[in-house]
């Protein structure tokens, strides 16, 4: 059995499947670049027919990246598997997920097909993306809750039409580790070609089992876990990268096998990706949350000064908790400026592109005294955000606030270009700015989340403001980041706004709706 644990990293498909989480081309591109540097072994990079700029965002992926593999999901049709074929064509290495729903439920309610049509289906689609690639994988979707006969059938079949990978997805986060754990003992056990594909896993965190649902998997013989950065993910998330990785790495007493994953990328991408995201991550979130390697309690202090691992199963640097700061200042040139982001994986297409992300830059280092490498993934996701989509856009902001007088907000904004202001009150600055900007736009959404972190540590630290919008069902989140907190709250809630009149063109792979 191999000892190597591949990582299949669906943070831009799964994880975006999240409400609000959508990530454009360029941010997708990003985060890739990131995976690429910690070693990640495949990268789903989307669904190509779920949308045109799906389609161009896994195009872009392929292109970017040289040393993992991209794959692309589709369902098992024939539309969505040419279109993924085409998408992952210029990939150094590319695969095709394609997949079929196998449990009574799922077979009765959802797929109106019989068992022998489902079989017959997930054969031919296997035999189709072989027409496009040479790596492809094939899931039962809901294996969790299917019949352990029918799936010992179609994963002999599939492995037999030519899939390399079988993926066995708990999709619904309904199994417990051990039962989960056996299934997968038996799928190798009793499939008779079992030798011939790599058993993968892919667990949900509706019961909070995704981690151990997998871990437990692994010991039982998987060899490729799916998951993603910060556990990202619809419902209640999937599996956490970082946490699969650590505790095969730290648990090597108990693991036949590891990963080849560069740890110390895991804090950098779990911050870009919540950055971009507008998901923040909980303080007591395990590996990369900021409470991760804190100690308070004086005994815990204690000990830990007279030996670290009384307390600490890992070293906080071996998961990237480093400062990372960038030395440059406001005297600092262009080509350090280009240097440094291109160290963290950023490069401008056009020129114009880093003139203005320069020029923000330096902005910032006027009011900043250190620059971190934080501070500027944030940065460069505001300067994606100000061109993404200019529908609405900050011009100039007026709050005055004291104690005992009602708050009043003064806005200016740009609304397709034509300057418009507006004056409101509120309960306190924050809400008197978002009155005064309902008064221009008349949006008659809901605001159901506004989220306050800081990106850096310090009074001067960048405020990282996430607000989630609702209207007619369709939900959206809003990213905002600067120095002062009211600002970051207003380019939050323009953000969010300007993705609602943004038209809705993609659709969710299981379901086949807009989402």
């Amino acid at each position: 059995m191999s000892k190597h644990l591949i990582i299949f990293d669906t943070t831009m498909r799964d994880g975006e499947q999240s409400p609000g989480a959508s990530m454009n081309l360029d941010e997708k591109v990003r985060i890739a670049k990131v995976l690429e540097k910690m070693r990640v072994d495949v990268i789903e990079a989307g669904f190509p027919v779920a949308s045109p700029g799906d389609f161009e965002a896994v195009k872009a992926v392929c292109e970017a990246v040289s040393d993992t593999t991209v794959c692309a999901l589709a369902r098992a049709l024939d539309s969505d598997i040419e279109r993924a074929g085409a998408a992952i064509k210029s990939a150094r290495s590319g695969r095709i997920h394609t997949f079929i729903a196998t449990s009574p439920i799922h077979m009765r309610e959802k797929l109106r097909m019989q068992p022998d049509e489902v079989v017959e289906r997930a054969v031919a689609s296997v035999k189709q993306a072989r027409r496009f690639a040479d790596d492809v994988e094939f899931s039962p979707e809901d294996a969790g809750r299917s019949e352990t006969d029918f799936l010992c059938r179609v994963i002999e079949a599939v492995i037999n039409a030519g899939a390399r990978t079988v993926n066995i997805p708990d999709t619904v986060g309904y199994n417990l580790p051990d039962q989960f754990g056996a299934l997968i003992a038996e799928l190798m056990e009793r499939v008779p070609n079992s030798d011939k594909a790599v058993f993968s896993v892919h667990c949900h965190n509706d019961l909070g089992l995704a981690v151990a649902n997998s871990l437990a998997a692994v010991m039982k013989g998987a060899r490729q876990v799916e998951c993603t950065i910060n556990g990202l993910g619809e419902r209640a998330g999937n599996a956490s990268l970082e946490e699969i990785v650590m505790a095969v790495r730290t648990r090597q007493d108990m693991f036949s096998c590891d990963t080849r994953i560069d740890t110390t990328q895991i804090v950098p991408a779990s911050r870009l990706v919540s950055n971009i995201t507008g998901f923040l991550v909980q303080p007591n979130k395990a590996i990369v949350g900021a409470n991760a390697f804190a100690h308070e309690a004086g005994i815990h202090q204690d000990g830990v000064i007279k030996s670290r691992e009384t307390y600490e199963i890992m070293r906080a640097e071996d998961v990237g908790w480093a400062a990372n700061r960038m030395v440059l200042g406001k005297h600092s040139g262009r080509n350090a400026f280009r240097a440094r982001l291109a160290d963290l994986g950023i490069e401008f297409k056009a020129e114009e592109q880093l003139n203005s992300a320069f020029a923000r830059f330096k902005e910032l280092a006027d009011k900043k005294h250190e620059i971190f490498d934080e501070d500027l993934q944030a940065l460069v996701t505001e300067e994606g955000l100000a061109h993404a989509n200019e529908h609405l856009r900050l011009v100039s902001l007026k709050v005055c606030s004291q104690t005992g007088e009602t708050p009043v907000a003064s806005v200016a904004l740009a609304v397709n270009g034509e300057e418009k202001q507006a004056r409101a009150p509120g309960s306190g600055p924050v809400d008197a700015v978002y009155k005064a900007i309902d008064s221009v736009v008349q949006s008659e959404s809901q605001l159901q989340l506004y989220s306050v972190s800081n990106i850096t540590s310090g009074t001067d630290s960048q405020g990282e403001v996430t607000v989630r919008l609702e209207k007619a069902g369709r939900i959206v989140n809003g990213h905002g980041a600067d120095t002062d907190i009211v600002i970051a709250s207003a380019k939050a809630y323009i953000n969010a706004l300007n993705k609602l009149v943004a038209p809705v063109e993609r659709t969710h792979p299981q379901s086949g709706q807009p989402i």
